[in-house]
């Protein structure tokens, strides 16, 4: 049995060798498709495991990608300078969320009801940062023009799952330390790690790297953020002041704003990326 990693970057199995075949056959993997055969925890490359050898024996091999070093491409993001743009944000996440309606706000209104954990701290916890980190994905796939689906909004708990869980729990841990000592360190905190788990789940980085370079990042133009926060949570009152559907239609735009706010900043490279974790200094 085995495990692989799609072209979009999803987890799928484990599935059968004749299985794994038939998707080689069919164009759906490749000699350069990652693959982790049962009872092992090391991912390799189809091309290199000797039960395959002889499905690729004679074929020329595809094109190699030069991959991006994670390291590189998260100094030249520090190095480079960005706008945010809010109310542009806001428009472009409104005509997101109105292109596929159902799909986003269902998935919004399934996140909020899966993060609230039955009203059980503990669970909605363990929840939050896999359920987030999800939904991220789900609306990176709709603003690329992907394909998406709503099981796209539970990829974190297949994808990152310890990830996402840790960028979570430690920077929610921070920021409530920081309100406790003082409020103003607590809302700086708060703000600067927004971007940290759509950066574990769109480049698989560990919890730790990316929230410290999205701090770094969202540090250059922090008040901007501040102010995007504050609009979003405006528009979060409004659609509470409309009605219960309005919450998760306000929901669903303030998420979509915010990941067309991470693509202007983090977007611009990200074909190619290398997945190995990246040391911020």
């Amino acid at each position: 049995m085995y495990k692989i990693i799609g072209a979009d970057g999803n987890e799928y199995g484990p599935i059968s060798a004749d299985q794994l075949r038939q998707w080689i056959a069919e164009g759906r993997a490749n000699a350069q498709t990652k693959v982790q055969p049962e009872g092992s925890t090391e991912w390799k490359t189809l091309g290199t495991l000797a039960e395959f050898a002889d499905v690729f024996a004679g074929t020329t091999p595809p094109p190699t990608v030069v991959a991006i070093d994670t390291q590189r491409w998260a100094e030249e993001v520090l190095a480079r300078d960005y706008r945010i743009e809010i109310g542009n944000c806001i428009s472009r996440g409104w005509k997101l969320v109105k292109s596929d309606f159902w799909l986003l706000v269902g998935a919004s209104a399934v996140a909020m009801v899966i993060i609230s954990g039955g009203f059980i701290p503990l669970v909605g916890l363990i929840l939050t940062g896999p359920m987030m980190g999800g939904l991220y994905a789900l609306y990176l796939k709709k603003i690329r023009g992907q394909s998406a689906s709503l099981g796209n909004a539970f990829t974190g708990f297949s994808v990152a799952f310890g990830s996402l869980l840790g960028a979570y729990l430690v920077s929610g841990l921070l920021t409530f330390l920081g309100v406790l000592l003082c409020l103003v360190p607590g809302i700086y905190l708060g703000i600067s790690w927004m971007f940290a788990l759509p950066l574990v789940i769109d480049k698989k980085m560990g919890f730790w790297q990316a929230m410290e370079l999205s701090r770094k990042v969202i540090t250059k133009h922090w008040w901007s953020m501040f102010g995007f926060v504050i609009v979003t949570a405006l528009l979060g009152l409004l659609g509470l002041l409309a009605c219960c559907v309005g919450v998760f239609v306000a929901a669903a735009t303030s998420v979509a704003a915010l990941m067309y706010a991470y693509e202007d900043i983090f977007g611009a490279q990200r074909a190619s990326i290398a997945t190995r974790p990246v040391s911020i200094t």
